[in-house]
């Protein structure tokens, strides 16, 4: 994080009362909030307008794993701060406006029983199929830059000894790429391309 970063995060973090001994945030947030949250949980609220999940994931990772599962009306809930990077609360008498840039990462079973697309296995029907991925509407997925299927992997290739990169080895490219960004946009206000 950045200076500025870890200032704008630690205010919030300080907000919700989370921040330790009054030391500033230093790693970049990851917020793994469960499907049964709350609209007010996610992007906040309440009596007193605090941040919710997706501020408390600014500059950092907010996971939402078996996204399907989350309430519909709390996912759309995403749309203004996936577009705007920030989200405005407004209860009763109170306002607030929170910082909410994070990047979304969501998983999800391609079904209901989780075997599409393999026949033999899968047991869903087609208005099945097209009843459980209406549960993520299509503003929302319009907003989502990168989906991926992920195959699924037999054991005994989880096992093999290919050769991959280490966890370390892909943080030293990631952060050499943010060396790089951060001094092609140098001049500007902002140091990430999205």
């Amino acid at each position: 994080l950045t200076m500025d970063e870890r200032l704008e995060l630690s205010k919030i973090y300080s907000v919700c009362g989370l921040l330790k001994d009054n030391v500033l945030v230093s790693q970049r947030p990851f917020r793994n909030p469960h499907h049964t949250i709350t609209k007010a949980g996610l992007i906040g609220g309440g009596t007193n307008v605090t941040p919710g999940e997706i501020s408390l994931a600014h500059n950092g990772v907010l996971f939402l794993d078996e996204f399907t599962e989350f309430q519909k009306n709390v996912i759309e809930l995403l749309r203004e701060p996936l577009e705007n990077k920030e989200i405005n609360l407004v209860r009763g008498t109170n306002s607030a406006t929170y910082p909410a840039d994070f990047l979304l990462l969501a998983a999800m079973n391609p079904c209901n029983c989780g075997y599409y697309p393999d026949k033999n296995r899968c047991i869903c029907s087609e208005s099945d199929l097209r009843r459980y991925l209406a549960r993520i509407s299509r503003p929302i997925l319009d907003r989502i830059d990168i989906c991926v299927e992920a195959q699924q992997l037999k054991f005994a290739s989880i096992q093999e000894n290919a050769n991959n990169l280490s966890s370390e080895s892909m943080k030293q490219q990631v952060q050499k790429c943010f060396e790089i960004q951060k001094e092609r946009y140098k001049n500007e206000k902002f140091i990430h391309n999205s």
